[in-house]
């Protein structure tokens, strides 16, 4: 996926954000691939504030490098919104960042339940005083899942630095 103006523009204003805080950012996907990583390394300089990105794809990658507790994911499923605040909190954990973003979710075109259909996603948001998750479900191909996942978790982390 090529990192177009609008989530550019984002990963600018959050390299802005975190800079002017004093705080690094860690990134952990599963369903983005390294996409959200990708738009923030895009912006020169990024180096500054982002400390390093976890691309999770398979549950035995959240649980050996995120310590997600195979429990959670037994429980709640690889894509829950605990799931996505233990991939989170894993990402705090396993680097030198204050803010952790997590992604994890159904991208399509198959893969998808009842309860859990094609264009379901979660996201977390760790960081000082602040632990958010969310549920969202997302139309589109998988191209669209995945590109409008990487605006909403940079616009997530954003807004709770802002």
């Amino acid at each position: 996926m090529r990192i177009d103006d609008e989530l550019y523009r984002l990963a600018i204003a959050l390299g802005r954000a975190a800079l002017e805080r004093k705080v690094r950012i860690a990134t952990a996907e599963s369903c983005t691939g390294g996409l959200v990583a990708g738009a923030i390394t895009a912006v020169a300089g990024s180096s500054d504030w982002f400390d390093c990105g976890f691309i999770t794809y398979s549950n035995d990658a959240k649980i050996g490098q995120l310590a997600v507790p195979p429990r959670t994911i037994e429980q709640f499923g690889a894509v829950s919104e605990e799931t996505a605040l233990a991939m989170a909190e894993g990402a705090l954990g396993a680097s030198r960042a204050q803010w952790a973003v997590a992604v994890t979710g159904i991208a399509g075109p198959a893969g998808g339940t009842l309860d859990k259909p094609v264009g379901t996603v979660c996201f977390a948001w760790l960081g000082p005083g602040v632990a958010k998750a969310s549920r969202i479900r997302l139309s589109g191909d998988r191209a669209g899942i995945r590109r409008e996942s990487v605006r909403i978790a940079l616009e997530g982390i954003l807004d709770r630095l802002a």
